[in-house]
This record gives structure tokens, C-alpha cells and sequence, in this order.
């Protein structure tokens, strides 16, 4: 080998050292950022969580939450406020979770549409109004881990329940529970309010190209 390849490669060895050298300390660095970052973090108590924006994804999110905390025994409600169908694989699923696990999930599809599928102010009201009372009776148990108010931001933004009387009974709900809302053009005062938001942001959609929404991705 001459002697100009052989330094060649020992530079070559050199910058590869130098390379993992940096990169080790840089993850040395950021190791430690989140360690103190997770030893900060040792309070326990229930989180209330709003995911919110024009993007796909706010129901299917918590919904994946209700799996997860379902695997760690904790008992969970879901009230869907807006929805008025049953057939969605989601609920299905739950349902058959459910019946595999008796006392797992509380399941409540109250709704029945949006206002301008009903064009009934009146009837709106009474109906979030009556879903609302169903909320509350879990907002009240200790027994429930988790509660999920699916599209619950719409009957805010309408006026349909008052958010100051939301935020009084979020705030005195049991110290261990968990919330999620979801929903687009969550209040200002729900955002202020909420431990955990996420704006969820539309980039594409393939119903925008004339997509129709299909079964098990969309519903």
C-alpha cells in the first residue's frame, strides 16, 4: 500500500473518531436535558388534555388513549356529543372490548348531528344539554380513569352549554381522572384551562380531491 493511501485512510479513521466522538457527547448533552427534564416531573394527578385544529386525527388519538388506559385496568367512559351513528369501528370495537372485559368502558353516542344536519337550535341545546348530565355523573366517579368528550368543543363554540360551568365541573372532577376533549376551535378559556393541547393541522385530505370517507379510516 503507499504511502499517501495509508494516510489517506488514518485521516479517513481520524475523522470517523472525531465523528462519534461529538456525536456521543451531543447525546451525552441531550441525555441529560430530558433525565432532569423526567426527575422535574413527579406530580400525579389527572391531566386534562384538548386536542383541537382542522387536522384528521383528534378522535382516533383519544381513542387510541382509551386502549391504552383500558391495558392498565382503569375504567373509562366515552361520550360522543356530536356523532349520531353506531356503526363505527370504534365503538364496535369497545363494545366487544368491553364484553371481553365487563366494567371496562361506558360507551354513549348522544348526539345527533351537526347543526346543520338537525337546523334545530332548540334541539340542539336539549340534546347536549341531556348528553352533558350523562358526562357529569362520570366527571363525578372516582372509579373512572379516563373520560373522553368527543367532540365536545362544538357545543361550546355553539353556545349550546356554558363554558364557565364546563370549566367548574372539570375543575372539581376527582383528582386521578383523566380528560380528553376533542374537537375543532376549542374556546380560549378550554385551551387555558387544559394540561395537555394539541392543535392538529390539515396539510392534505384526500376527501378534498373527492375521496369519500371509507370505513375503517374514517369511521
Amino acid at each position: 500500500m503507499s504511502e499517501s493511501k495509508e494516510t489517506q485512510e488514518e485521516q479517513e479513521e481520524q475523522e470517523d473518531s472525531g465523528r462519534e466522538e461529538r456525536h456521543a457527547k451531543r447525546m451525552a448533552r441531550k441525555k441529560a436535558v430530558v433525565d432532569e427534564s423526567i426527575a422535574a416531573a413527579q406530580e400525579e394527578r389527572g391531566v386534562l388534555v384538548v386536542n383541537t385544529g382542522n387536522g384528521k386525527g383528534k378522535s382516533s388519538s383519544a381513542f387510541g388513549v382509551v386502549a391504552r388506559a383500558i391495558g392498565h385496568g382503569m375504567k373509562v367512559a366515552v361520550i360522543q356529543f356530536i356523532k349520531g351513528r353506531s356503526d363505527t369501528g370504534e365503538e364496535e370495537f369497545f363494545r366487544r372490548v368491553g364484553e371481553s372485559m365487563p366494567g371496562s368502558i361506558e360507551w354513549h353516542v348522544t348526539g345527533e348531528g351537526f347543526t346543520w344536519d338537525t337546523q334545530n337550535h332548540a334541539r340542539d341545546v336539549e340534546v347536549a344539554e341531556k348528553a352533558w348530565d350523562i358526562a357529569r355523573q362520570y366527571l363525578a366517579d372516582p372509579e373512572f380513569g379516563l373520560v373522553v368528550l368527543d367532540e365536545f368543543t362544538y357545543v361550546l363554540k355553539y353556545g349550546w352549554l356554558k363554558i364557565d360551568t364546563v370549566l367548574e365541573t372539570l375543575a372539581i372532577r376527582p383528582p386521578m381522572q383523566h380528560v380528553i376533549i376533542t374537537g375543532r376551535a376549542a374556546p380560549d378559556a378550554l385551551v387555558e384551562a387544559a394540561d395537555t393541547v394539541t392543535d392538529m393541522t390539515m396539510v392534505k385530505h384526500a376527501f378534498k380531491a373527492g375521496v369519500k370517507a371509507m370505513p375503517g379510516l374514517e369511521w
